[in-house]
């Protein structure tokens, strides 16, 4: 996906939200006509082509829906189609509803998509029906899409998405092999023993953020002091957001023209970071600790890094069980819990083998599914006996 950075007018911006408030309205009231269905009902939910229908005679009966832009409105019947073929399919999430604030954006697909032009080496413009064309930061080559999708973030930014599959990045054909351990003090250490850390805030600017948060909490609803305060804690959560997307490009393009197979642990983020909350009868324990070690994974950005891997070096990336990868020595392959002496230091007891904790764990992830000639999975034993599958030192 190529997204650019618009710069609309305020005019413009008005009738960009009238857009983003269209669609969310058909979205949930599609949603709600999904909702009320069950299983084993004789009769099955309105599905795109039905709901298409009565969305055209609902712009007739309503002045302020007719006003806005047909395509607008089909399209966010489309993608809620979409997403409730995903949630059969076991691929999505349930569809929930879309709030004002939050979820703002809008599609535009078909002759309309391709109203594009370039104005000079930095700026270009787009057609948006019912809006006029607007300008925005060319910050790299126009591509060829058949759809496009103008988004607005809490900071108030404006973005317009072309839907382009990108090309993968070609393997560099040296058959070196790679592990990369994800952590939260490290963001990434890689068997060659080189550590990746993901940038965040500043300390001057996490000091500001707790102070605006501070000062959000003793603010009273509704007043103009509180919506200012929630827009300077946005600007600040999208400038880390930046860094941490920014990041995760450039170590997946760095490491998919660097290794022809990259290894990764297979784990389950979604329950990793679950709450510790509890409930009323059984409360959790440790929960503030739980918190901020949760803060810690989504801020490393640990699921965006694998799956820009996976879009970069497609077939070259493979998931390695994540049992005993941080306990199990990488030099004579003995499995001891205490053997990693700190979050840092890493000590065979057997072999009297030290080194980093999360390089020793990525050496391990490295040597975790290597396949022989034969089509055999290898042993550790048998994976040093082979000399084209070693990883880089």
């Amino acid at each position: 996906m190529s997204r650019y950075r618009l710069a609309p007018t305020p005019a413009q911006v008005a009738a960009l939200l009238e857009h983003c408030g269209h669609a969310r309205f058909v979205w949930n009231l599609a949603l709600e006509q999904w909702s009320m269905w069950r299983p084993g009902r004789r009769s099955q939910p309105p599905r795109f082509v039905e709901q298409a229908r009565q969305l055209t005679g609902a712009r007739e009966d309503n002045g302020w829906l007719r006003a806005g832009s047909q395509t607008v409105q089909q399209q966010a019947l489309r993608d809620f189609d979409q997403a409730v073929t995903g949630f059969f399919a076991g691929t999505h999430r349930r569809p929930t509803w879309r709030k004002a604030g939050r979820h703002e954006g809008f599609r535009i697909v078909g002759r309309q998509a391709s109203r594009v032009e370039r104005l000079s080496r930095k700026w270009g413009q787009v057609l948006v029906p019912k809006v006029g064309w607007i300008k925005f930061r060319l910050s790299r080559q126009l591509p060829e899409a058949k759809s496009y999708r103008v988004t607005r973030d809490s900071a108030g930014r404006w973005h317009l998405a072309f839907a382009v599959a990108p090309e993968p990045i070609p393997p560099p054909g040296t058959g070196e092999i790679v592990g990369v351990d994800r952590g939260v003090v490290v963001s990434a250490a890689l068997s060659t023993g080189e550590f990746l850390s993901c940038p965040g805030l500043t300390p001057g600017e996490k000091t500001r953020l707790l102070r605006l948060q501070r000062g959000f909490a003793r603010a009273q609803r509704g007043s103009n002091r509180r919506v200012r305060i929630r827009t300077a804690i946005a600007k600040l959560k999208a400038r880390e957001t930046d860094r941490r997307k920014d990041w995760v490009e450039q170590t997946s393009t760095a490491l998919a023209r660097r290794f022809d197979v990259i290894r990764v642990e297979d784990l389950k983020i979604r329950n990793m970071t679950r709450s510790a909350k509890g409930t009323t009868a059984v409360p959790g324990r440790n929960v503030r600790q739980k918190a901020g070690l949760n803060r810690g994974i989504l801020a490393s950005g640990w699921g965006r890094l694998v799956q820009r891997l996976k879009d970069k070096a497609a077939g070259r990336v493979e998931k390695v069980p994540a049992a005993n990868t941080s306990r199990t020595c990488s030099r004579c392959g003995t499995t001891d819990k205490e053997a990693r002496e700190s979050q840092a230091v890493f000590l065979c007891r057997s072999c009297g083998y030290t080194a980093n904790a999360e390089v020793n764990a990525a050496i391990n992830i490295a040597a975790g599914r290597a396949v022989t000639a034969r089509g055999a999975v290898a042993s550790l034993s048998a994976l040093k006996r082979e000399p084209q599958l070693t990883t880089s030192a």
